[in-house]
């Protein structure tokens, strides 16, 4: 009888305890992964390339890039591609333009006297220089034209104008 009575006491507690995780809701599952939100500090590792497929960047042989989910240490579209990830997963993140480093601006194009740039005698397409502009702020630039008495130089960010993909791992959310 003793056996009979224990053994309805634990079928009863095994009934309540099923109750009680159904109307709970309460699952094992990847749910319950953190996901990336705005203010996390994250850890990634990524591959940056043109719709071509030429790749422009990548973490890969280096430390995992780190920042703060919308601290603007990333352009906005790579940000807004973590957001929801979880530690562990990979995706492929679309950049268009606007998102990335914007459009190729004509006003940041400049033409230059070489005799008004230090070393502008010697200066060729490719090479880096500093523009000072009227308020002394320090703009950079690179060389993209020369010929005799002139020096053109465009300031746009090298990836400006361009839509940009980037596969991301997330490696650690701090």
């Amino acid at each position: 009888m003793r056996d009979r009575h224990l053994h309805g006491i634990l079928l009863l507690i095994a009934g309540v305890l099923a109750v009680l995780v159904v109307s709970s809701g309460c699952t094992v599952s990847e749910d319950t992964a953190a996901k990336v939100e705005s203010g996390d500090t994250v850890e990634v590792h990524y591959t940056g390339t043109f719709e071509n497929g030429t790749v422009f960047d990548s973490s890969a042989g280096r430390e995992p890039l780190v920042f703060t989910v919308g601290s603007g240490r990333v352009v906005p579209g790579f940000e807004a591609g973590v957001l929801g990830m979880r530690a562990g997963e990979t995706k492929t993140v679309h950049v268009p333009a606007d998102q990335a480093y914007g459009p190729h601006r004509e006003d940041l194009v400049f033409v230059a006297d070489p005799a008004g740039i230090p070393g502008g005698e010697n200066l060729t397409a490719g090479d880096q220089v500093g523009i000072t502009l009227a308020s002394g702020q320090m703009l950079p630039g690179r060389v993209t034209g020369v010929s005799p008495g002139a020096v053109t130089i465009d300031a746009n960010h090298r990836l400006a104008g361009e839509d940009l993909t980037f596969t991301v791992s997330l490696v650690e959310i701090r």
